[in-house]
């Protein structure tokens, strides 16, 4: 491939999202879609150009495997791990994995049967589906699904999820508070309402307007520092093991590592990690979709991935109810920490608005941080399981 090439198309990749997300910020419309949608929209039609050299299949398998091992443990710097509440996240997150587990499985055994990669395309819906796209993307990288398969993966992913939050703001809120009783309302201190209120302001502000002050290129610097560090050790233990493991164990190595780091106040102060790490997401997401060959979709396994999907989301919701009944969980909790498992966290502040309530949040944050945490060990121990049924 010309190296022209090489350098235009790596431009293209990596700039077109800063102008996505301006643009998403701009126009109402684009925001409802989100920066993900659009960018998959826009790596479709870029890979079936007709004027794009065939070549561009170096580059796309380069850049993922560059972008995931950075973005993990940037994504994951920042996680707060509180010990307040820790018995009603234990029960919620006991609640949600399992359920996600048992809805994969049954989805598999009725449709994911019938899907090429079907074993391993339940682990990244697993993973998906207990942390968000982070685990979705990391499992990817180690399971090497095709990208047409990746990209209806996400795509069936966002028309189901915005399903899901149809459902949820017109009766499915209301139904199960009626049905499972509201939490009380404890009062909050001024610290507690201090950092919420924090946390809300922070999902309106544009965070990658810092990027090119003093702070944020002092930012930028240590959290590269610190993140090729973790690679470094994560990729020097992997090379131990036999060649076909070295992607599980140097993903699953750099996620353990990366949570174990954020405990560093050095290391979790730096706030600018988790959107760094979300931008190279939203990179990988273009990389993705441009793998897709229009001519080589195969609808009718696509009906079968929808049917799991939706099996998976809707009937993990259902045993989520279910289970948080029994354990004597409440209706705002059990919603809320569904969001953050099903959507990933960054859904939680908007459903805590809707809900007007605001200890609601945290309980979503942390048990979405659980997933980030986990979702990747999941996916993995799913697909092996999977793969045995």
């Amino acid at each position: 491939m010309n190296v022209l090439w090489y350098i235009i198309l790596a431009i293209v990749f990596c700039v077109t999202p800063a102008g996505v997300i301006w643009l998403c910020r701009r126009f109402s419309l684009l925001g409802k879609l989100g920066p993900i949608m659009v960018l998959y929209t826009i790596g479709m039609l870029l890979g079936n150009m007709p004027f794009i050299p065939s070549e561009i299949a170096d580059l796309q398998d380069l850049l993922p495997n560059i972008l995931i091992p950075l973005a993990i443990p940037m994504m994951l710097f920042g996680c707060t791990f509180s010990r307040h509440e820790m018995r009603l996240q234990a029960k919620i997150v006991t609640s949600g994995f399992l359920s996600v587990a048992v809805a994969v499985a049954i989805g598999y055994l009725l449709f994911g049967r019938h899907i090429e990669q079907g074993a391993e395309i339940g682990g990244i819906v697993t993973g998906m589906y207990t942390g968000g796209t982070l685990n979705a993307a990391a499992l990817q990288a180690i399971f090497k699904i095709n990208g047409e398969n990746f990209v209806l993966v996400n795509s069936y992913d966002i028309i189901i999820s915005f399903g899901y939050f149809v459902f949820l703001f017109t009766i499915g809120i209301r139904a199960f508070r009626r049905l499972y009783g509201e939490r009380e309302q404890a009062s909050l201190s001024q610290g507690e309402e201090e950092e919420i209120q924090q946390q809300i302001e922070q999902t309106k502000q544009n965070p990658y307007r810092r990027i090119f002050t003093k702070d944020g290129v002092t930012q930028i610097g240590k959290i590269l520092f610190y993140t090729l560090i973790i690679v470094a050790i994560s990729a020097a233990a992997a090379l131990m093991v036999p060649e076909q493991w070295f992607m599980v164990i140097f993903i699953l190595l750099l996620t353990t590592i990366s949570v174990v780091s954020s405990f560093s106040k050095r290391v979790n102060s730096l706030d600018m990690s988790y959107d760094i790490g979300m931008y190279l997401i939203y990179i990988f997401s273009m990389v993705i979709a441009s793998m897709a060959d229009f001519s080589n979709l195969d609808l009718a396994g696509g009906v079968n991935l929808l049917c799991f999907m939706l099996i998976a989301v809707f009937c993990s919701l259902m045993l989520h109810a279910i289970i948080c009944r029994i354990m004597r969980v409440d209706a705002d909790s059990m919603v809320i920490s569904s969001v953050a498992f099903i959507n990933s966290p960054p859904f939680v502040p908007m459903v805590s608005a809707v809900m007007q309530n605001k200890r609601a949040l945290v309980t979503g944050l942390a048990a979405g941080i659980v997933g980030y945490a986990v979702g990747n060990h999941l996916g993995v121990l799913m697909a092996k399981i999977l793969s045995l049924m």
